[in-house]
């Protein structure tokens, strides 16, 4: 059996790993000179590789994919993902707000260990060799600096990416690739990215680059649903930026889409009541200027008080009631996401109803998908790592049920402690 997989990120090395345990000659390829670029990138800053909440919980992170993305994340769940991990010699610990980091919080350590048992499998990797599709004979098509070559394969594992971070090689050029072949593809979309906004000249000369914290933010869907996401935000000249926007991103994202912009409610103090703020705004302030005010009674000042600003109409600011109802939800107007290159990660990509249950294309067997090539979003905290891994066990196991001489319960020695399903328990 000889299986290519064509991508080095967290799916396709997955993907590799199952295929190899199952008896099956693996060749790996990739059009960057090393493999797990954008995940080592993505580890720098502390690798988040899962979080740690209830399992129920947890699958409603994907929104609108639950329903396709929830038996790949059964298949291999995130406590398996933590076990897997640990079998690497890279033990975990789960932070205050339940995400998941390895001890030593970087990705290098992880990657090198999985790829010396990789090699040790009989993995073989290819690097530089861009995937360009098929040729009339059906064999793999690929340019590398030495020029252009064909490789045959029993089975395909495409795990290409999105279209984020095309410098370490996302770049989402797969697309009218399979597009030719009759592949249902939805456009690549930015996810966890940041906003555009139109400041003043003012807010951005003196505020830009300056983080916005704590803050909640809060946004009301078309179905009056509301989202609320504490966290930290980053003010730039273009926009809004930080792990409390990327969360809303999706919601934001098809707002714009749909009616040309995005509304924010940001809570400036959250940790005091709406009531409260009023009460001390209607307190009189003498000569003091409102600024002055702000800053002594309610430690409102800086880049705070200037979105205040921006953000209210001057009537507003002279009225305690709706200035307090302004400090605690403050409207921001979002016009555009950021360039796709700039975001995080991409939704968009090979829809599910293109692929059967193993993640094999229906109009070309043999050819698996896995990875955040499929069409479906999640926010940071562990959620996107967590479903390229698992969709890279699911596309391996996929592959060998289809394969001759390899069976479709195949259970890879390295799972098969872990392999019992959740109890009932675990799954609430």
């Amino acid at each position: 059996m000889r299986v290519a997989v064509i991508g080095a990120g967290p799916a396709g090395l997955m993907a590799a790993e199952v295929l190899a345990a199952g008896g099956a000659q693996v060749d790996v390829f990739d059009a960057m000179p090393t493999a797990g670029r954008k995940f080592l990138m993505a580890g720098k800053g502390g690798l988040n590789i899962t979080h740690a909440e209830p399992f129920e919980i947890f699958v409603t992170r994907y929104g609108a994919a639950r329903a396709w993305v929830e038996p790949l994340l059964l298949a291999f769940p995130p406590r398996q993902l933590r076990e897997w991990m640990h079998g690497l010699g890279i033990e975990s610990f789960v932070g205050s707000s339940g995400r998941v980091f390895p001890i030593e919080m970087k990705a290098a350590p992880l990657l090198r260990a999985w790829l010396q048992r990789l090699r040790q499998s009989g993995v073989r990797l290819h690097m530089r060799q861009r995937w360009l599709g098929w040729n009339e004979d059906g064999a793999l098509r690929f340019t590398h600096p030495e020029g252009e070559s064909t490789h045959q394969a029993d089975a395909v594992v495409l795990a290409l990416g999105g279209g984020s971070w095309a410098r370490l090689g996302s770049d989402g050029a797969w697309l009218p690739v399979l597009q030719q072949q009759g592949v249902a593809v939805a456009a690549l979309q930015p996810s966890n990215c940041g906003f555009e906004c139109a400041w003043s000249e003012f807010l951005k000369s003196r505020y830009a680059g300056q983080p916005l914290k704590p803050v909640v933010v809060s946004h009301r869907d078309v179905h009056g649903v509301e989202t609320r996401v504490q966290g930290e935000l980053m003010l730039t000249e273009y926009g809004l930026e930080g792990g409390a926007i990327y969360a809303l991103s999706s919601a934001l994202r098809q707002d714009i889409a749909a009616q040309g912009e995005a509304w924010l409610a940001l809570d400036l103090l959250p940790n005091h009541a709406q009531t409260a703020v009023e009460a001390v705004l209607q307190q009189g302030r003498g000569n003091r200027s409102l600024a002055e005010h702000l800053r002594r009674k309610l430690n409102l000042h800086g880049i705070k008080a200037a979105l205040l600003r921006e953000c209210l109409p001057a009537e507003a600011l002279n009225d305690p009631a709706r200035l307090a109802a302004g400090i605690k939800a403050l409207p921001v107007r979002l016009l555009a996401t950021r360039p796709m290159d700039e975001a995080i990660s991409t939704a968009g990509g090979v829809m599910f109803a293109a692929l059967d249950e193993r993640l094999m294309l229906k109009n070309k067997p043999g050819v698996f998908c896995a990875g955040e090539m499929l069409d479906w979003d999640a926010p940071t905290g562990g959620y996107l790592l967590s479903a390229c891994f698992a969709s890279g066990y699911v596309a391996g196991q996929g592959v060998l049920g289809w394969l001759p001489r390899a069976g479709s319960s195949f259970t890879p020695d390295f799972m098969a402690e872990e392999r019992e399903p959740y109890t009932q328990k675990e799954r609430q």
